[in-house]
């Protein structure tokens, strides 16, 4: 069911119920996300709306597409296992803030934020490591 989105673009609304599902599982690492017809369907959205969620999404690194097969929540694995060299490998967690980034963060020492890790590879072989946090959504 769509939500308010006072003062955001549609799409971003989209993309960040979407990408919610993902970090909760509902849309587990790996798994094809709906169509874009039932997403346009479920979200009362224009194709090119939905269209523009899902770029957002790919950008963030929460989907991956392929060509004439769909697009896909993010992990890095083809359905064999094995890595592979296109996909990076995309950790999340929470964390308790340490001084450091409390202070980036204008937050105290503890406060629960999200890291998000990604290896990128290429051949096997790790060519970067990199991490990212954010606040924790109360909603999360």
């Amino acid at each position: 069911m769509p939500t308010p989105h006072y003062g955001q673009p549609r799409y971003r609304v989209i993309a960040d119920e979407l990408r919610e599902r993902i970090e909760r599982g509902a849309i587990p690492p790996g798994a094809l996300l709906p169509t874009e017809s039932t997403l346009t369907a479920e979200f009362r959205a224009a194709r090119g709306t939905v269209r523009q969620a899902i770029a957002a999404l790919r950008a963030d690194g929460y989907v991956t597409t392929e060509h004439g097969r769909g697009t896909y929540a993010s992990l890095g694995l083809s359905a064999g296992g094995e890595t592979t060299a296109r996909l990076p490998t995309i950790a999340r967690r929470e964390v308790a803030a340490d001084p450091e980034l409390a202070a980036l963060f204008a937050v105290e020492v503890g406060t629960v934020l999200v890291e998000q890790q990604s290896v990128n590879r290429s051949g096997g072989a790790v060519e970067a490591v990199v991490r990212t946090y954010r606040l924790l959504r109360p909603s999360q």
